[in-house]
């Protein structure tokens, strides 16, 4: 008996020590099979600053650097040369990464189900901050930032997609004033603002994205030429917005499609600083439409939003503290197709629910506007329950099949900057994400700075590299001190020669 026990044991011992060395020495270590990055070849490597050439290479050929857990990425990003790919692998890095390098790659690389995880640990206030153009960011964990999960500024041909943002402050993804992106396949909850913050920027694709427990979902501010398609947007304040923020320096958005996205009991409290723009969302808001022209709503299921399912209106209703008088603040020529909505405005709260009183109905609408605009047209007004469509006439277009991206079909040039513009190139790709002439967005409005620091810009500087939170009613502002000297000061000259 004990002889053949030991037979059994030792057959058992054999056995396993066998699969231990056939994974040890014939299988493929799965490191080896991380894919590069399918967009590796939208690069401009080679060529000068200020050339108008765009190139593009079917093969990679910069070099890979390498971070490990206990490594910087910034330390790798201050080595990289454009055209290079940095992979991070595995482990929890608690910095803030700052690239103004063109044509970096950052791939986190996750094995065994373990991803690079950036930790800001409530401390930090950025996890990646691009200003380079060419810029790809995928395959990170971001959580406890106090300002923005990844924030472009003024880069263009940006790509950033596949990561988890969780609880970064203010924004979870924020392009400003880029030219050229795509934001697909990311999940972002927790944000205080906004989770996908399209900022003052032109020929975007935001794509496949899970957005949900933020103030507001998904943002195109002040932009154009955008795509918003097939995203899951649920239980944010409001869900897909399209607007103008007045006081900005670029005053129009348009040209922009909602598209194919299910937008799902979008109730959640809103916890927004008080008086920002977005702190005045009403909760329950599926899509918002403020003095925004030529945005198509089409084969979107919008359901469950307590508030409203569609709301268009315009500064003077969205935003009656506006004062920009170059913004023109009607929504013009509105599209809305054909769109699965139901149960709908069951809770109306605020100015909606005073409107629906006089009409003797306590149920919002699927789709409500109030205020100015003209030309909008909706194709089948009797499907939905409607307020304020009275001047719309039917649709001329049943669907926008021909459109199957904003991106321009190459990339674009990188940006060539003159001394002379070095200030305002700063502004709109730092600045003013935060500052606004006659209106609150995080910080305190342009002009407000203007008096504190008249003919001072170096007390903007000082306060740039250091900055005091000095009132309680605004958030602390995070230190730009990575900038270099020359356009911080640019950029305080301009901000004290600006005029509304």
């Amino acid at each position: 008996m004990k002889s053949t026990l030991s037979k059994i044991i030792g057959a058992i011992v054999l056995l396993a020590v066998g699969v231990f060395l056939g994974k040890s020495f014939f299988s493929s270590p799965k490191i080896d099979t991380v894919p590069m990055p399918s967009t590796i070849q939208y690069r401009n490597v080679g060529l000068s600053e200020e050339t108008t050439e765009v190139a593009q290479s079917n093969e990679f050929n910069g070099n890979i650097i390498e971070v490990k857990d206990g490594a910087s990425i910034q330390e790798a990003v201050k080595t990289a040369n454009p055209g290079d790919l940095i992979r991070v692998y595995p482990g929890t890095y608690s910095e803030n990464v700052y690239i103004d390098k063109d044509d970096i790659s950052l791939q986190g690389v996750v094995i065994n189900g373990e991803w690079p995880t950036l930790d800001g640990k409530g401390e930090i206030n950025d996890a990646f901050l691009y200003s380079g153009n060419g810029v790809l960011i995928e395959n990170f964990k971001i959580i406890n930032y106090k300002g923005n999960g990844v924030m472009g500024q003024a880069g263009n041909n940006f790509v950033i997609r596949n990561n988890w943002i969780i609880d970064t402050g203010v924004y979870g993804i924020f392009p400003q004033y880029g030219k050229n992106g795509l934001i697909e396949h990311n999940v972002l909850s927790k944000i205080a603002d906004a989770a996908i913050y399209v900022g003052m920027c032109d020929n975007v694709d935001v794509l496949h994205n899970e957005v949900f427990d933020n103030v507001a979902g998904i943002e195109i501010e002040n932009s154009r030429h955008c795509l918003v398609e097939n995203n899951y947007v649920h239980d944010n304040t409001g869900g897909l917005l399209a607007f103008v923020t007045p006081g900005l320096p670029i005053k129009t958005t348009f040209d922009v499609i909602l598209r194919n996205n299910f937008v799902i009991n979008n109730n959640h409290e809103n916890f927004a600083p008080k008086g920002s723009t977005v702190g005045g969302i009403p909760v329950g808001t599926g899509i918002l439409i403020m003095a925004a022209d030529d945005v198509i709503v089409e084969n979107n299921i919008i359901t469950g939003n307590d508030n409203s399912g569609i709301t268009i209106v315009d500064l003077a209703t969205g935003a009656p503290k506006a004062n920009d008088p170059n913004s023109e603040g009607n929504p013009d020529r509105v599209v809305i197709l054909d769109n699965i909505m139901f149960e709908n405005g069951n809770n109306t709260t605020g100015e909606l629910k005073a409107i629906m009183i006089t009409q003797m109905d306590t149920k919002g609408p699927d789709i409500f506007a109030f205020g100015g605009g003209t030309g909008s047209t909706i194709r089948d007004k009797n499907k939905y329950r409607t307020f304020g469509l009275d001047e719309y006439g039917i649709a001329q277009i049943t669907n926008t099949d021909d459109i199957s991206t904003m991106m321009t079909p190459s990339p674009v040039p990188a940006r060539s900057v003159s001394k002379e513009e070095l200030g305002e190139l700063t502004y709109y790709g730092v600045c003013a994400g935060c500052h606004a002439f006659g209106t609150r967005l995080i910080g305190p409005p342009t002009e407000i700075i203007q008096a504190i620091h008249n003919g001072n810009p170096q007390g903007i500087v000082d306060y740039m590299n250091n900055p005091k939170n000095l009132r309680e009613d605004y958030p602390e502002m995070p230190p730009q001190n990575y900038l270099d000297d020359a356009a911080k000061m640019a950029v305080a000259e301009y901000i004290l020669a600006m005029k509304p």
